[in-house]
């Protein structure tokens, strides 16, 4: 077995008296998606963050090939390889997409004094990665990044990252507000992602799309993980019920219509 790209033992995460996260193990490979479920306040978002440099954690380690790391800000973590991309792919919707692409670290020409932006270089290369991924609506470097789709926005931003020497890529519940032709869109990117040999982080609280492109699995529920676990060893009802907290589908719906019948057929006060 491979040494893990990224790994997390016993990560706690503390904000004065309150303890967010609780002994947080987990552990990404080259070529693995690594997929992070649970519902709101699950502790996701602080989990992110320790992750990308932003908190430090309380207690425990992070390992980055085998090797203890410590972040101190954001671009420690980016220096490391580790690139975080958010639902809405942190771009600038009134920035081009050559420009959005290399904002921080833009291709120039001329010498010294008389450098200037390089926008051709810049569009050429920005359009190409982006198609490299199967994005073939893409042909215009000069297009606003506002005229772009949710779907399309998360790849040009993966792209970038991709680009940019990203090894390990935490997607932050990036099929959230899409359709499901934009979902199916990026749940494709993520595939090539991890054909690529990335370790790909892919945090989501739905359960389907997890499915379609997982291979390792953690559900985290009040900071803690609750299960862990591979493809195939449980069932979607199985994984929806571990995050709804180990209460079955089945139990709700049954407490539902007891409800209901209680009420003749009106929902009662006590349960509004």
């Amino acid at each position: 077995m491979t040494t893990p790209v990224l790994e997390l033992r016993s990560v706690d995460k503390s904000f004065g008296p309150i303890d967010v996260l609780h002994k947080i193990s987990l552990k990404v490979r080259a070529g693995e998606v690594l997929c992070l479920l649970g519902d709101n306040g699950a502790g996701k978002s602080t989990l992110i963050k320790t992750l990308a440099g932003v908190h430090k954690p309380t207690r425990g380690q992070i390992l980055m090939d085998g090797k203890e790391v410590s972040f101190d800000r954001p671009r420690d973590a980016q220096d490391m390889g580790i690139a975080t991309v958010h639902q809405f792919g942190g771009t600038f919707p009134l920035m081009s997409i050559g420009r959005s692409f290399f904002v921080g670290a833009e291709p120039t020409k001329g010498w010294g004094p008389f450098k200037i932006y390089d926008r051709k270089k810049a569009n050429e290369i920005a359009v190409k990665a982006v198609q490299d991924f199967g994005i073939t609506r893409v042909d215009d470097g000069d297009r606003l990044i506002g005229g772009l789709s949710g779907g399309e926005r998360q790849s040009l931003a993966i792209a970038r990252a991709v680009h940019f020497g990203a090894r390990v890529l935490i997607l932050d519940e990036p099929t959230a507000a899409l359709g499901v032709k934009q979902a199916a869109h990026v749940l494709r990117i993520v595939k090539e992602a991890q054909r690529r040999g990335l370790a790909v982080i892919f945090i989501t609280h739905q359960v389907m799309h997890a499915m379609a492109v997982g291979d390792h699995f953690a559900v985290l529920i009040r900071g803690a993980v609750a299960a862990d676990f591979v493809k195939g060893q449980k069932s979607r009802e199985e994984i929806t019920d571990l995050m709804a907290g180990g209460e079955t589908m089945a139990d709700l719906e049954a407490q539902i219509s007891s409800d209901l019948a209680t009420a003749d057929g009106h929902p009662s006060p006590a349960t509004l």
